[in-house]
C-alpha cells in the first residue's frame, strides 16, 4: 500500500518554497482560508502565491493521506485496475494528482481542472519537480464549465474536497458531468463530518440510479444502513442490540494518521508529530466487482473477553460482531484488523 506521507520530491519542493517564509504569517493565512472553507466558501480566500503556499503547507499532507487511503481501498478491491489516464477535478495544488501517480505506475496522462489561478500556478511549479508529471494539463476553469467545454474522459476521475463548496443543484450537475467523463472509476473524497457524509451519500445514490456500482467503502449498492433508524436486518452471530444507533449519531467515515513535518506543525500551530485526518469517500465503477467483503466502520474494541468489530456487510446491514478470545482461530485471524479494513467476518462461541 502507498504510505500516507507526501512523496519525497513533493515534500522537498514544498520545503524549498517555504524557505524565508514568515511562518506566523503563513499560519494566519492558512487559518483564514480554513475558516472560509468551514463556512461553506471556496478558494476565493486564496488570492496570492503566499496564500496558495500557506494552504498547501497546511492541507496538502492531510488531503494526500485521505486520497491515498481511498486509492489503497480501490487497489485492494480491484488489484487488476490499471488506469491509463487521470482527471483531477477541483485539483487545487494538485494533491490528488500526486496521490494517483504514486498509486498507479500505469498512469501516463494527467489532466487537472480548477478555477483558482494562484493554486494552479503553485501546482504547476510543484508538478514540474517530478519528471513523470511534467506533462500535466491543468485547465483553469470552474469545474462545471471545464467539463462542458471539453469532451475528454478518463479511466480514473478524482474529486477530493470539492463538492462541499457547492449547493444541491451544482452538486447534481457536477455529479452527472463527472460520471459522464468516467470511463471506469470515479473517486470522491470529502471531510469525515456528518455533512461530508451526507454529500457523499447524495452523490452515491444519484449515480447508483444511473447504473454505477460501489467499489468502496460500501460492500453493497443498497441504501446506507447507518441512515436507517436501526440495523435490524441481516443479524449475525453475537449481534449487539446496543450498537443500533440513530443516523444523527452515526455516519460512515474513516481516519488516516500522517506524520507532520516541521513546517506543517508550525503552520497548523500544532505540537504533535502526527495528525489524524478524518474523511468520507466513495469509489464507483462502471462494472461490478466480483466480491466485496465487509468493511470495518470504527476502531475495533479489544477487551479481556475478545474483540467487538463494527461492520458494514454485503447484505446491506451494519452492526457489531464479537470475536471471543476463546475462539482462538477466529481471534487470531482478526486481531490485526483496523478501522477501514475489509474482512470476511467469522464469529463463533
Amino acid at each position: 500500500m502507498i504510505p500516507p506521507s507526501l512523496p519525497a520530491t513533493l515534500r522537498a519542493a514544498l520545503e524549498q518554497k517555504a524557505q524565508g517564509l514568515s511562518r506566523s504569517d503563513a499560519a494566519v493565512r492558512a487559518a483564514t482560508i480554513s475558516q472560509t472553507y468551514r463556512g461553506g466558501g471556496g478558494s476565493e480566500a486564496i488570492r496570492s502565491e503566499s496564500d496558495a503556499l500557506a494552504y498547501a503547507l497546511a492541507r496538502m499532507p492531510a488531503t494526500y493521506a485521505a486520497v491515498v487511503a481511498s486509492l489503497n481501498a480501490i487497489r485492494k478491491i480491484r488489484p487488476e485496475f490499471a488506469p491509463q489516464n487521470l482527471l483531477d477535478v477541483g485539483a487545487g495544488p494538485g494533491t490528488a494528482t500526486w496521490a494517483a501517480a504514486q498509486a498507479f505506475d500505469c498512469l501516463d496522462e494527467f489532466t487537472a481542472i480548477d478555477a483558482n489561478p494562484a493554486l494552479r500556478t503553485l501546482a504547476l511549479d510543484l508538478l514540474s519537480t517530478e519528471a513523470r508529471l511534467h506533462g500535466v494539463r491543468y485547465v483553469q476553469s470552474d469545474a462545471i464549465a471545464g467539463f462542458r467545454d471539453r469532451t475528454a474522459s478518463a479511466d480514473l476521475v478524482v474529486a477530493s474536497y470539492v463538492i462541499g463548496e457547492m449547493n444541491a443543484d451544482r452538486l447534481a450537475a457536477l455529479t452527472d458531468l463527472m460520471w459522464a467523463a468516467t470511463r471506469d472509476t470515479l473517486l470522491v473524497v470529502e471531510p469525515g463530518t456528518p455533512a461530508g457524509y451526507r454529500r457523499i451519500l447524495d452523490l452515491r445514490r444519484r449515480l447508483i440510479a444511473q447504473g454505477a456500482h460501489v467499489l468502496a467503502p460500501c460492500p453493497h449498492d443498497r441504501e446506507c444502513p447507518l441512515m436507517t433508524s436501526s440495523n435490524e436486518a441481516g443479524a449475525v452471530p453475537h449481534e449487539e442490540n446496543a450498537s443500533k444507533q440513530k443516523a444523527a449519531a452515526d455516519w460512515c467515515h474513516f481516519v488516516q494518521r500522517l506524520p507532520r513535518s516541521r513546517a506543517h506543525k508550525h503552520v497548523k500551530g500544532a505540537e504533535l508529530p502526527f495528525e489524524d485526518e478524518k474523511f468520507s469517500y466513495v469509489a464507483l465503477a462502471r462494472t461490478p466487482v466480483r466480491q466485496r467483503p465487509a468493511r470495518v466502520l470504527a476502531q475495533p474494541l479489544v477487551s479481556k473477553a475478545g474483540m467487538r468489530i463494527k461492520l458494514c456487510r454485503a447484505d446491506g446491514s451494519a452492526g457489531i460482531v464479537t470475536i471471543p478470545r476463546r475462539d482462538k482461530a477466529a481471534y487470531a485471524g482478526m486481531r490485526r484488523i483496523g478501522w477501514g479494513d475489509t474482512v470476511v467476518p467469522r464469529a463463533s462461541g
